[in-house]
């Protein structure tokens, strides 16, 4: 499990809260496209899988590129991440 790590993932839209191991070799936009699919099935559809969201650090702000490796950004184990859709 060196290569994974556990987060805590936090959707205002369907207030439910999900703690996931992901990969920290793996961009943001996949785990990201990833979660939204699993996390819209799982709610019954209630988050829009074509719709823009963004990860938020829950602690520190701060809003990661889609493009920025897991193991190059401030996620760790423990981590608290905010799940929001950007509206455009």
């Amino acid at each position: 499990m060196d290569n994974k790590i556990l987060i805590k993932i936090i959707i205002p839209e369907t207030d439910d809260t999900y703690d996931i191991f992901i990969p920290v070799n793996e961009v943001v936009w996949k785990i990201k496209k990833m979660f939204v699919k699993g996390a819209s099935d799982l709610s019954g559809n209630l988050l829009d899988k074509d719709a823009d969201y963004c990860f938020i650090n829950k602690d520190s702000g701060k809003i990661y590129n889609n493009n920025e490796v897991i193991i190059d950004t401030d996620i760790r184990n423990a981590s608290e991440l905010i799940l929001l859709k950007i509206n455009r």
